[in-house]
């Protein structure tokens, strides 16, 4: 042992401090004396004799082999001691350090007890896919080599010399040119710089980012209840029922008593598993689907089967020559398409059976008689006997809807040629008309006798003649061509009083003055849209106030509840086709310059700011306060001719040159709510009565008035009431034109009718 510490202490004088210090260091005398007793080289015999004095030197003289060889021996045999100094059984040493995996205790009789070491489930295989371990030193810390030249051993007894370790600018250096893994920490295993490979840089990387290094990692795994959040209710006990607790049923031992009996009886009897028989085959049947068929009685409900027709003569196969076809025939009929063939077959003639040859179409003749029968109904079916008359909503009779005109009561004629326009006065006592021959006539309503006459074109028809509303003033609006007449009747005749007839004067001349002190603007170098200037002396001595001159020929007037504007339409004036005009300030405004259509008719709503335009297909309507498109309605028709309001406001009531007469509420869709058809020629003329009588009527050039009883209700879950009361005829027809004008008296159940044989009936 003393040769041993001089070789230690001639190789480094730290060894003694370290082998033989009072345990100051870490390991202290019994820890080494335990190491070298269990080295396997004190066993050994050569080394007891370098013991005595004989010592082996390298190359260089020292035995520094020896020293370094002691000293792994010494460092790398520490092992704990038993707990129990007993010898060891065999096989129960560490496959490492082969020290006891188990320790000695006394259990309860006093007896030794060994315990066993748990098994560590460590990977701890040495075949191929373990990691190379290059520094086989085990658990001794590191530190205590820092006195030697080496680090350690490998797993051949080598050693591991310590890595060299370079100056200041070798470490610069280093540091500059940065391999690849370099991390700037030393392997304390090794000594050497710590390389890492890309995926533990991720890992690192990932852990400095507070992420989970591990791929495919849930952070919120779905949550398992282990508790359930339902409240079960369990029994106190699982145990199953005992069978002292069984209380026979008395109603189940009655029944078990009656099948007793009945089997007693033999009125119930045992299974007895069928006889299995061997099945004999059957041959196969065709069934013939009527061959079953009884005859039977004549009946309603049954219809017998489909039968073939009797063969005739030219489908024998040796016919009579005059059923063979001659060769034109033949050729027509290779000719004929298959559908126009008169037959499906051509007669031919055999002179024997056996020299028939088959027919091509038999399958198909087959197949199409087994689908008759097939498709033949067996019984007839009962339909039902419905009167149409009773899906017709009940409508009140006529005789109930009184009153309403029935017959004519007066006749009023004078005018020569068409009366193309009438009008009856707000306060019904006038009825004002014109046509063809340019005058205009005024006759008395209570006796049918003319009053009043002027003739305002000479050239030119009347077209329209049209009071102003309200009893305060009587003014009349003509339309004579181009050319629109304000006329205050009755001049010097004293049939107007003389408040009404100074009122009418003050209306127009208001307009005079309104127009004189005008302020002028940029517009009032412009033409007007329609001049108002005062008539001839010649008509305005028969009482004509204004005249305005348009573009185009006037065909419509409608007046505004107020009596303050009139609206006027002329189809072939294209932007100034409709025109609205201003009685207190004599002006003129042409609101449209662009109206899709031919405007036909307009007229204004009799309690809101809005204005109907008819054109030939549809219905507008426009908001003169927004100044806006309101609504448009589509009657469908062909050419409307003619339309009224309600004086609700909520229905209208259009009449078109296609002898329709349809009905829209204003409040539902844009599609007619009612179609009547009860002409067989246009409808010219259409009119609801204003005074508050639910009747409503159409003219047409079939000479006849239809007059219809419409009753309109504020609810809105009930339909108006839409009923045909009266056809009334009387008028003669004049080159295919019958009635051209109608209107209503404001207080009774009067109409009025205008002809195209020159005449104006009054219907009572």
């Amino acid at each position: 042992m003393a040769l041993k510490r001089k070789a230690n202490a001639r190789d480094s004088p730290e060894a003694d401090e370290v082998l033989l210090s009072d345990g100051s260091d870490e390991f202290d005398a019994t820890d080494l004396n335990g190491v070298l007793s269990q080295d396997d080289e004190s066993d050994d015999p050569g080394l007891d004799d370098s013991d005595n004095g004989e010592e082996e030197l390298d190359s260089d003289g020292e035995n520094t082999d020896i020293t370094e060889d002691e000293g792994s021996a010494e460092i790398g045999a520490t092992a704990p001691k038993s707990v129990n100094s007993g010898k060891p059984v065999n096989g129960a040493f560490d496959h490492e350090d082969n020290t006891p995996n188990y320790s000695v205790t006394t259990d309860a009789n006093g007896n030794d007890r060994y315990v066993y070491k748990e098994v560590d489930p460590v990977y701890d295989s040495d075949d191929s896919d373990a990691p190379f371990t290059t520094n086989t030193i085990g658990n001794i810390p590191l530190p205590f080599y820092d006195s030697y030249p080496h680090i350690g051993y490998d797993i051949n007894g080598k050693k591991i010399a310590r890595p060299a370790k370079g100056e200041a600018l070798d470490a610069l250096l280093d540091s500059i040119e940065v391999p690849k893994g370099w991390t700037g920490l030393t392997d304390p295993q090794t000594g050497k710089p710590l390389e890492l490979t890309q995926e533990e840089m991720e890992v690192l990387k990932k852990i400095h980012m507070n992420e989970v290094p591990e791929e495919g990692y849930d952070p919120y795994p779905a949550m398992v209840e282990w508790f359930t959040s339902k409240e079960e209710i369990m029994p106190l006990s699982a145990a199953p029922e005992p069978k002292r607790r069984f209380v026979p049923s008395k109603h189940e031992a009655k029944r078990v008593m009656k099948i007793v009996r009945a089997i007693r009886e033999g009125r119930i009897m045992p299974y007895k598993p069928p006889v299995e028989e061997e099945e004999e085959q059957q041959p196969s049947f065709r069934y013939d689907l009527w061959a079953n068929e009884a005859p039977r009685a004549d009946h309603v409900m049954h219809i017998p089967a489909p039968k073939l027709p009797p063969p005739v003569f030219d489908e024998s196969y040796h016919p009579p020559p005059e059923y063979l076809p001659d060769e034109n025939e033949k050729n027509n009929w290779l000719g004929a398409e298959e559908e126009d063939r008169p037959k499906d077959y051509l007669p031919s003639d055999h002179d024997a059976l056996r020299k028939v040859p088959g027919y091509d179409k038999f399958l198909k003749e087959k197949f199409e008689r087994c689908l008759d029968l097939y498709l033949a109904p067996r019984v007839r079916r009962a339909k039902l006997d419905i009167d149409p008359e009773s899906l017709l909503p009940k409508l009140p009779r006529p005789e109930e809807l009184r009153p309403f005109p029935t017959v004519c009561s007066c006749i009023f004629r004078g005018h020569e040629g068409r009366v193309r326009s009438l009008n009856i006065s707000p306060d019904g006592h006038w009825l004002a008309s014109g046509g063809d021959d340019g005058t205009v006539r005024i006759w008395a309503m209570d006796g049918g006798r003319e009053v009043w006459r002027i003739k305002v074109g000479d050239n030119e028809a009347v077209n329209v003649v049209r009071w102003r509303p309200g009893t305060d003033a009587c003014l009349l609006a003509v339309a004579v061509g181009e050319t629109v007449l304000l006329i205050i009747p009755f001049p010097g005749t004293g049939h107007l009083a003389s408040e009404i007839e100074s009122t009418s004067l003050d209306l127009v001349d208001a307009g005079w003055g309104y127009a004189a002190t005008a302020p002028t603007s940029e517009t009032a170098a412009k033409e007007p849209a329609a001049p108002w200037t005062r008539p001839p002396s010649t008509l305005g001595d028969q009482g004509v106030l204004v005249q305005i001159s348009l573009r185009a020929t006037v065909k419509s007037i409608s007046w505004h509840r107020r009596g303050e504007y009139f609206a006027t339409v002329s189809p072939e004036g294209q932007t100034s086709a409709v025109a609205i005009h201003s009685l207190s300030k004599h002006l003129t405004q042409l609101p449209f310059r662009r109206l899709r259509g031919i405007p036909q008719t307009a007229q204004f709503h009799p309690s809101k700011p809005l204005f109907f335009i008819a054109t030939q297909h549809v219905v507008r309507s426009y908001d003169l306060s927004k100044q806006e498109l309101h609504r448009i309605d589509q009657p469908g028709a062909r050419w409307i001719s003619s339309i009224d309001l309600h004086p609700g406001g909520n229905n209208l009531i259009v009449g078109s040159y296609d002898k329709r007469l349809l009905w829209h509420d204003l409040e539902l869709d844009t599609k007619p709510h009612k179609v009547l058809r009860y002409h067989s020629k246009a409808i010219r003329a259409v009119k609801y009565h204003q005074g508050g009588l639910p009747l409503f009527a159409d003219a047409s050039d079939d000479g006849t008035l239809q007059v219809f009883h419409g009753k309109v209700v504020n609810d809105m879950m009930e339909n108006a009431t839409i009923v045909p009361l009266k056809v009334l005829r009387g008028h003669t027809l004049k080159k295919d034109l019958g009635i051209l004008d109608i209107d209503w008296h404001p207080a009774h159940p009067w109409l009025v009718s205008a002809g195209a044989d020159g005449t104006c009936r009054l219907w009572l």
